[in-house]
């Protein structure tokens, strides 16, 4: 019967340990932790733990909100705003796609630190109003925020490429359209060189974007020019390894190796529990032996953790 949820692979773990025959004397929340332990260790080093998968993030301006009634149409775009209190500035911006509206006003380039409840005033228009709160926006934090899920970054696509403008003046347009109109008498080889040559300028004009992250910290650091490389309502898309979600695809449930990793995790916890009373006798003339059964667990782990290491498929190179 296969495995299909989290509730499952515990009960098919105790049974293996040989419930209900045997009392198995661990708590249910030492249960859960160990499960997730073992999903842990799955998602890190299992070649089918992780997924490939390219994810989009929105380059957002900072968010104000202004107090009730208040009109952010009367503000000029790109005029400069100026906290009365605290004499923060920056900069109004319309997003792509999203009017300054309401009580919402977007801005970018933020110095200083705005206060809830202080006074703004347009530097043009000489509007003011009262501030509600701020959210930074991407633009402003220079970072971008991931999920948990997330284990590491292998590309960020390429921003602000000079050779990919996609409409009628783009190089590769052009090639086409003059050069490959014909392809029975058009040579590939012409066509494959000069795309690797445009592929070369650009890597020496542009590069490639250069950025950092640590899993821990949960946040995606793009160490580009984001005043030239980048406009706010745009989007960045970066490939990214990201652990399989076992709510989702209940198939990972049964994996073999993760049915027998969570058994051994349990099964040491078991002999843990046990030690604290090795060498009490019960009723009956059985003595309780825990160290032994701690032992075994832990061999049994071992040697999982070597198949892992050792026998499972190649995995592609991520950084994390």
């Amino acid at each position: 019967m296969a495995v299909t949820s989290r509730t499952e692979l515990k009960q098919w773990c105790l049974r293996d340990l040989g419930a209900p025959v045997l009392e198995i004397n661990i708590d249910e929340d030492q249960i859960e932790d160990r499960v997730d332990e073992a999903i842990e260790y799955w998602h890190q080093y299992h070649f089918d733990g992780i997924e490939e998968i390219y994810m989009k993030h929105k380059i957002t301006a900072t968010s104000i909100t202004l107090s009730a009634g208040s009109t952010a149409e009367n503000y000029d775009n790109l005029e400069i705003i100026i906290g009365e209190t605290s004499g923060a500035v920056a900069t109004i911006v319309t997003e792509i796609g999203v009017l300054n509206t309401g009580t919402t006003l977007k801005v970018k380039d933020v110095v200083g630190t705005f206060q809830e409840g202080e006074t703004i005033t347009g530097s043009n228009s000489g509007h003011s109003d009262t501030l509600a709160s701020i959210t930074l926006g991407t633009y402003d934090l220079r970072y971008i925020d991931l999920p948990d899920a997330v284990y590491g970054i292998a590309e960020i696509m390429t921003i602000g490429q000079s050779s990919s403008s996609k409409n009628m003046f783009d190089l590769q347009y052009q090639l086409r359209l003059n050069d490959l109109y014909d392809m029975t008498s058009t040579s590939l080889i012409y066509f494959k060189t000069v795309m690797q040559h445009l592929d070369l300028l650009n890597f020496e004009i542009n590069g490639h974007v250069r950025y950092r992250f640590n899993r821990r910290m949960g946040r995606l650091f793009l160490d580009i020019n984001w005043e030239h490389d980048v406009v706010i309502g745009e989007y960045i898309v970066a490939k990214t390894y990201r652990a399989l979600d076992p709510t989702t695809y209940s198939r990972v449930w049964d994996e073999p190796w993760l049915k027998k990793y969570t058994t051994a995790l349990i099964k040491k916890q078991w002999g843990t529990n046990l030690k604290k009373f090795s060498g009490l006798q019960l009723p009956g003339g059985v003595t309780l032996d825990g160290n032994s059964l701690y032992d075994e667990a832990v061999n049994e782990i071992r040697e999982l953790e070597e198949q892992m290491i050792n026998k499972s498929a190649p995995l592609d190179l991520y950084m994390g």
